[in-house]
């Protein structure tokens, strides 16, 4: 990311701080004290006097917490406001933003967790539990896979959003469980409304490593996409086509990556209103 890119969005970041959470100046203070060696281990980020998320005092700890809570990354509102009662599969739930963002937003709703990283796991688990919903929101610290039994995991630790397949070179791996898509489905104990997937390019081999069918009583996707050598995101789009889902709305790039292999895209069953 280029130095005007990254002061532009330090700039943001501060704003959002101070304006989209109650404790907005403590929050800022703990991390400016971890600049200083001064830092708390945690933060905790209160979104309003029913919402609080925990999370290390690490970068890409803290990432989700801004994108779902001061920027809206899932338009939840739009994407699935229609919905009664559904019931969700989160990949890669990380410390758990969008399943306490869905879980709030649709009281009725049932979500099925999935997080690899011991570490990140637990801070979803912990997450779920002081804001109430861990009666509705269950977490398996499990990787989705193309095969189930266990795979290498490269995991940062300490909540990081960078795993996986963007892990940095020589970053620590750990034997995790997996399931395939189909097993993750079976978790939730019913027809599954909604998928989510953010896993940092295992979206490839996720969804390629499962058929069509597996998807027909899904209404609805997000997802993440990474470049990964060899797939491209027509790939994703042909498969998902095949599944009945189609294109609703799509971001390409994010914060300093201008590229069309990252973005977010939201598939539908049925149409939806323009974003």
């Amino acid at each position: 990311m280029s130095a005007p890119r990254r002061i532009s969005l330090a700039a943001r970041r501060v704003r959002q701080t101070l304006t989209q959470f109650e404790n907005g100046p403590s929050v800022l203070a703990g991390i400016v004290g971890r600049r200083i060696r001064h830092q708390p281990a945690e933060l905790m980020f209160r979104v309003d006097t029913d919402l609080s998320i925990v999370c290390p005092n690490l970068p890409g700890a803290r990432v989700p917490v801004y994108e779902v809570f001061a920027e809206d990354a899932y338009r939840l509102e739009w994407f699935t406001s229609d919905l009664d009662d559904p019931r969700v599969v989160d990949i890669g739930g990380h410390i758990g933003c969008f399943a306490l963002a869905f879980a709030r937003l649709h009281p009725g709703a049932r979500v099925e967790a999935f997080e690899a990283s011991p570490s990140t796991a637990a801070y979803t688990r912990r997450n779920m539990a002081i804001n109430g919903f861990d009666n509705r929101v269950t977490v398996h610290q499990t990787a989705v896979s193309s095969s189930s039994g266990t795979l290498r995991f490269a995991d940062n630790a300490g909540g990081s959003g960078l795993n996986g397949l963007t892990a940095p070179e020589g970053t620590p791996t750990i034997e995790v469980p997996a399931v395939t898509f189909v097993e993750a489905l079976a978790k939730a104990d019913g027809p599954v409304d909604v998928v989510k997937i953010d896993t940092e390019g295992a979206e490839y081999d996720i969804v390629l490593g499962s058929d069509p069918s597996d998807w027909s009583d899904v209404q609805r996707v997000v997802m993440e996409y990474h470049p990964v050598d060899g797939h491209s995101w027509d790939e994703l789009k042909t498969f998902f086509s095949k599944a009945g889902l189609e294109v609703a709305h799509q971001e390409i790039g994010l914060d300093g990556m201008d590229t069309d292999r990252l973005g977010t895209v939201w598939l539908s069953r049925t149409p939806l209103p323009s974003l």
